[in-house]
């Protein structure tokens, strides 16, 4: 109920504005209502302990520095003071060169004459320039998709055991380390070498589990007129024929003593009456010895597969013993040529050839994968974590199972965040250019290339055409932008 005041009004003491009585001009007016006083500039504020400032309005708020919309904040004026030098740099950065990019790819390589689209052209008619198309394309199919994959995985298993965090932590570290440095630890990684290269180290040592690494790379019989052995197409075979119950001396070399097995014993002739049989040894004596004969000190070659030969045909197959000599049991009267297969002598195992050009877009794709699966882990299990428990836990009520409940709950709560990992994956692919550049050898640069490093290659790294390597830039834009709006678009959506 208001009150009405009649006649003279007598000076206001605290409640005279409660009462209605209009404030005096150093005062702040209450609503009597509401309890609260309102102030030309700040609206409606609290008068008790919680006293908050309301949304400025008015000249006074515009005067204070405030804008004039309703919204916190500073004015658009002094929004744009601030953002001026991001602009700027923008500006600087970005837009001019993009612009200078542009005009630049319509002239020749010395920029003196104007060719138009040429450039353009030359893109899709230069064989070195489809390689990288073809090279991209590789990376935005595999990379991108492996990457939101083992993202999926690891975030959803980690969520089932312990030290999660633990986990999390080592598969996102390689997000700490640079491309640069990436690149040149994988560039160890897939050393041929197994003694230095882990890849092919792991590979051999797994390998050598189920089958043998036995063999004698590098020997050979001498060659001289003497040698009772030659070389033919990487096996080694007798000069001459031998008749069943004759003995076979071949004398190798091209091995070191340290070399053989341990278990290889002092070489002795064959004694086998009636057989064809014969001895095959390391014929070599530290400080001297006598060529083509059996000395005491030297060393047969066990394990070594031995064949006669008849026709063209294998008639019979056998292998050395610890003293390098080997008998053939049951062969028929003839004669024969003992050939010792090139399997005996052929390099050992080691490993594949990763930076060779059959291998080397799938390696570095590899290298891509572990520096970047951390990160969509981090957004995915994010992501995870906003997803409403009671929702699984009504489908696994409801019997499902638990492929079902990822197939056809989280899965689709998660499609948001698995797209913005996807396309943001995809925009990196597209610009890749450090892990190429540090892993490919330059002899296998070529098949391995991709478009920034050969719009880098044309431009500054030997070939000097700045109008082909700009045209690359306006290219590789073009094929990122459609990405960019994708985001930009899922952003608004967000918002509104």
């Amino acid at each position: 109920m208001t009150e009405r005041l009649d006649g003279p009004q007598t000076p206001r003491g605290d409640g005279d504005v409660a009462r209605g009585a209009s404030p005096g001009p150093d005062e702040t007016p209450q609503n009597p209502q509401t309890g609260t006083a309102t102030h030309p500039a700040l609206g409606d504020v609290t008068t008790g302990d919680t006293a908050l400032p309301a949304l400025a309005t008015g000249p006074a708020a515009r005067k204070a520095g405030y804008s004039g919309s309703g919204d916190l904040g500073p004015s658009p004026k002094v929004a744009l003071f601030f953002l001026l030098p991001a602009f700027v740099l923008l500006g600087a950065w970005v837009v001019y060169p993009i612009i200078y990019s542009l005009l630049r790819s319509l002239y020749d390589a010395g920029g003196g004459t104007f060719v138009g689209v040429d450039n353009y052209a030359a893109i899709f008619s230069d064989s070195a320039t489809l390689t990288t198309i073809r090279n991209n394309l590789i990376w935005v199919v595999v990379a991108p998709s492996l990457v939101t994959v083992l993202g999926l995985l690891f975030a959803v298993l980690t969520e089932r055991v312990r030290w999660a965090t633990a986990f999390k932590l080592v598969v996102f570290m390689p997000m700490a380390v640079s491309l640069l440095a990436s690149g040149v630890i994988f560039r160890l990684v897939y050393e041929q070498d197994p003694d230095r290269g882990v890849a092919n180290a792991i590979i051999t040592s797994v390998h050598d589990v189920f089958a043998s690494s036995s063999g004698y790379p590098g020997a050979r019989p001498r060659e001289n007129d003497q040698a009772p052995a030659v070389v033919d197409k990487g096996a080694v075979v007798t000069k001459q024929a031998a008749q069943a119950g004759s003995q076979v001396l071949i004398p190798l070399v091209g091995l070191k003593t340290e070399a053989l097995p341990s278990g290889a014993a002092a070489a002795k002739e064959a004694q086998a009456a009636g057989e064809l049989s014969g001895t095959v040894w390391l014929d070599f004596t530290p400080g001297g010895g006598t060529v083509n004969e059996i000395d005491g000190t030297e060393k047969g070659m066990p394990d070594i597969t031995v064949e006669a030969v008849a026709g063209g045909a294998v008639k019979a197959t056998t292998t050395t013993a610890a003293d390098g000599t080997f008998h053939f049991s049951g062969l028929p009267a003839g004669s024969y040529q003992v050939r010792l297969p090139q399997e005996n002598f052929a390099q050992p195992f080691s490993g594949a050839t990763w930076l060779g050009p059959t291998l080397i877009t799938p390696a570095i794709i590899g290298a891509f994968i572990w520096v970047w699966a951390g990160f969509a882990m981090v957004l995915i299990a994010a992501g995870l974590s906003a997803i409403p428990r009671d929702a699984l836990e009504a489908a696994r009520i409801d019997g499902a199972t638990e492929w079902q409940v990822f197939r056809r709950i989280t899965i689709p709560l998660l499609s948001p965040v698995l797209l913005v990992v996807l396309v943001t994956m995809i925009i990196n692919t597209l610009k890749v250019f450090d892990l190429v550049f540090i892993i490919a050898p330059g002899s296998v640069q070529p098949q391995a290339n991709v478009i920034a490093l050969e719009m880098w290659r044309v431009s500054f790294g030997g070939g000097g055409n700045q109008g082909l390597g700009s045209a690359l830039a306006i290219f590789l834009l073009v094929l990122v932008l459609p990405f960019m709006a994708i985001n930009i678009r899922r952003f608004r959506r967000e918002q509104a």
